[in-house]
């Protein structure tokens, strides 16, 4: 992998450093308003489908920012929100309209209010690369053929273009073939100044940023380089956040995104803890080479995320079994980077890929994994209450083969952290190695309150049960 070099004036916005982010998917979070349900919705809870609606919606999230603030959160990433015909909204129609299953500017300004409130943040979903089918340039194209003045914002092969009928060829480029998603040609000035607009649009009207979808496929560096100059103009704190699954050097040289989403930390936290399929030193090694890939400005500010609405939960992933999950979550919250919980992940939910991923919340507590719920809590507010896990320095103190512990230092000039993590079954007691981190006295478990002896070079006799952790404090 290529080491990004970063401009000098990169900066990334501080607020995101000492966030815990919660990816909403809204047609399946929660039904606040049941007059702008479809005709056709679904009881909540329906197994979900490529094409089937719930009822989710934006009053929805209004009425559970109580709960999303109890739980630690600080920041939401919410899918698009803008008017599509899907439940997924990545085909959209308009650009400058919420979707009215979801709500309407009122109700949208309404969640915005009522979330900054709260000193919450909210970044939204933008889908640059494509749209739907209904969107108003690809409808003249279809209506006026050669005519159309817009023949030059697709990637057309020929005319007619045929986006219904598979038997004839689409005579058109779209996303990884689907007709249903066209793409933009980003080259013609007049499309790019269209997305500008929309960019800057949503900022203006109170969003925190953008998660931007596929920003790799389109293939000029020069439009992000004019998308984040638009919208730092209107608003230097907003966040930019790509998501790109492998390497993003070329997007993080300052002049791009802030960061990525973090499929990268995600895959490594798959293969280690869900999977159980790496070795400790392996994952340990990784876990540090990733720390130091990218500038450090972007590292703060990495969407670190264990699922999304494109992959397996990642209860799941671990083969249904929920104590794996708890290690995980703890490192997670304890990374740099802002940890971005996947809707209900905090609570067990589990499915597989696209769709089974994106099933609705259960409100009804009974149907919850309260140690889960209660563990993600306690590690989010651990977060927030110790700014050495947000923007202290990281070091690795424990990973060898024969143990399954895994430990890591925390700090920055008033605190000390230490953090170690049993990824199996049986409780361990270890003598936690701290050579060359001056302490002394005696080191206090954050979470389970028990106190242990600082020794020459160790911390002795630390007891950490089974799929858990500890997070020493230590004098400094």
């Amino acid at each position: 992998m290529t080491i990004a070099r970063a401009e000098p004036s990169f900066s990334t916005p501080e607020w995101v450093k000492h966030a815990v982010f919660y990816q909403i998917f809204p047609e399946r979070f929660a039904n606040g308003d049941q007059t702008n349900d479809p005709e056709n919705v679904q009881p909540w809870g329906t197994t979900p489908t490529i094409h089937n609606f719930m009822g989710g919606d934006l009053q929805g999230i209004i009425a559970r920012l109580d709960y999303l603030q109890n739980l630690g959160v600080t920041a939401l990433y919410m899918t698009p929100i803008f008017h599509a015909t899907s439940n997924h909204k990545y085909n959209t129609s308009d650009y400058f309209r919420i979707d009215p299953r979801f709500g309407t500017l009122e109700t949208f300004h309404e969640l915005i209010n009522n979330a900054h409130q709260r000193g919450m943040h909210v970044v939204l979903d933008g889908v640059f690369n494509h749209c739907g089918r209904g969107f108003f340039a690809f409808q003249d194209i279809l209506e006026n053929g050669y005519h159309s003045p817009y023949l030059k914002w697709f990637y057309l092969g020929g005319l007619p273009i045929n986006p219904y009928d598979d038997s004839k060829p689409a005579n058109y480029a779209a996303w990884w073939d689907y007709r249903s998603l066209p793409k933009f040609n980003t080259n013609h000035p007049p499309v790019r100044q269209f997305l500008l607009n929309v960019a800057r649009y949503w900022i203006e009207q109170g969003a925190d940023g953008w998660r931007l979808d596929v920003p790799n496929e389109i293939n000029d560096h020069d439009f992000w380089r004019e998308f984040r100059r638009v919208v730092k103009t209107a608003n230097p704190d907003a966040y930019i956040v790509g998501e790109i699954w492998q390497d993003a050097s070329p997007w993080l040289d300052g002049s791009q995104f802030d960061a990525v989403m973090n499929y990268l930390f995600r895959d490594l936290c798959r293969d280690f803890f869900a999977h159980q399929a790496m070795p400790l030193e392996r994952f340990a090694a990784a876990v540090e080479s990733l720390l130091h890939h990218y500038p450090s400005a972007a590292t703060a500010t990495q969407l670190n995320l264990l699922g999304s609405h494109d992959t397996a939960r990642f209860l799941t992933e671990a083969g249904g079994d929920v104590r794996r999950l708890f290690p995980a979550i703890l490192f997670q919250m304890s990374y740099p980077g802002a940890p971005c919980i996947y809707y209900g992940d905090e609570i067990g939910m589990s499915g597989a890929g696209d769709p089974y991923c994106r099933g609705c919340f259960p409100w009804e507590q009974s149907q919850w994994n309260q140690p889960l719920y209660e563990w993600t809590r306690r590690c989010a507010n651990l977060r927030q209450r110790h700014p050495a896990l947000r923007t202290g320095d990281f070091r690795t103190l424990l990973a060898q083969a024969d143990l399954p512990v895994y430990a890591y230092a925390r700090w920055n000039s008033q605190e000390l952290l230490l953090v170690a993590l049993n990824v199996r079954e049986q409780p361990r007691t270890i003598n936690l190695p701290i050579t060359n981190l001056p302490a002394s006295g005696s080191a206090r478990d954050l979470i389970s309150g028990e106190s242990y002896r600082i020794g020459e070079g160790s911390i002795d006799n630390v007891r950490i049960p089974g799929y858990s952790g500890v997070v020493l404090s230590v004098p400094w």
